[in-house]
């Protein structure tokens, strides 16, 4: 995996405030983050051997998270400590609902370049599965792409949002969006699960050979050159949001590298990623 490695910080509030108000009351929990590392998790614990590209800070916090991917069964000998940067923070706001607002500080994970990935280029082209997201710098995100060989599988969370490349887009095998990620991608809101298969379907034109919209609570449509279908979700009792499309990316790569087929992989992580919104974080604490 190539991507971001962040300290997150947590703020679980009555409601958001409005322009120039302060809300106070706020319980605040302060844990592992970050795309790449919530990913490189969720595929650990699915079975998937798994090997985390990114920086961190020499820092306190960068510490505390190459410790945790470690423990977790991350190989973290390409996390390295960049002097004079901080280890990467998200700031995130979670109402009683569940749902969640983020602001991202990049820190070090903004100095991901492409020739640290170039350095490694024989260990991605025999990966099986290559999965990267856009909360480091784009080029290093294009360079690992390019460094795949032809059976290694290009899983791209295209999260935050960044146009892309044609090139790029037609060496994806999968592209996973949300909602609303999927509307930035084709100028367009979609509404519901037909809106949506639309949109997948518009994306696959594109050149990705799949297409994985996540939808929260509704599951998620997947679009390949074989059609589109939606996957439901399982009714849970939605405690916290965050890291959930994570989790569903991390499962999805590990479900993929071991044979299941796009559409059997999808419906395993749309269950595990609604299994993960019962509790607070996208990672269980880990054992005493």
């Amino acid at each position: 995996m190539v991507g971001s490695i962040n300290e997150d910080h947590v703020f679980f509030v009555d409601r958001r405030p409005r322009a120039g108000e302060t809300v106070s009351g706020a319980a605040l929990l302060t844990r592992p983050g970050g795309k790449g590392a919530n990913q490189a998790v969720a595929a650990a614990a699915s079975g998937a051997t798994v090997t985390l590209l990114g920086r961190v800070g020499a820092d306190p916090a960068g510490m505390v998270q190459r410790d945790d991917l470690a423990a977790r069964g991350v190989d973290v000998s390409l996390v390295a400590e960049v002097a004079g940067a901080a280890t990467g923070s998200a700031f995130v706001m979670v109402t009683p609902d569940g749902e969640n607002s983020v602001v991202i500080a990049a820190g070090a994970n903004g100095l991901v370049h492409a020739a640290d990935v170039e350095a490694v280029a024989d260990r991605i082209s025999e990966s099986d599965v290559l999965v990267a997201q856009l909360e480091v710098p784009l080029d290093a995100v294009v360079e690992a792409i390019g460094c795949c060989g032809p059976a290694t599988h290009v899983l791209l969370n295209a999260a935050p949002f960044v146009p892309l490349p044609g090139p790029v887009l037609e060496r994806i095998d999968t592209i996973v969006v949300n909602e609303h990620e999927a509307a930035s991608f084709v100028g367009l809101p979609s509404a519901g699960i037909a809106g949506t298969r639309q949109t997948a379907t518009t994306i696959l034109g594109h050149g990705p050979s799949h297409v994985v919209v996540s939808m929260g609570a509704d599951g998620a449509v997947v679009a390949t050159s074989e059609g589109c279908i939606h996957i439901a979700a399982p009714a849970v009792s939605v405690v916290d949001t965050t890291g959930a499309g994570d989790v569903l990316v991390g499962t999805l790569a590990a479900r993929l590298a071991d044979g299941q087929s796009v559409h059997g992989a999808v419906s395993a992580a749309v269950d595990r990623a609604s299994a993960s919104v019962t509790g607070r974080g996208a990672r269980l604490p880990l054992p005493s």
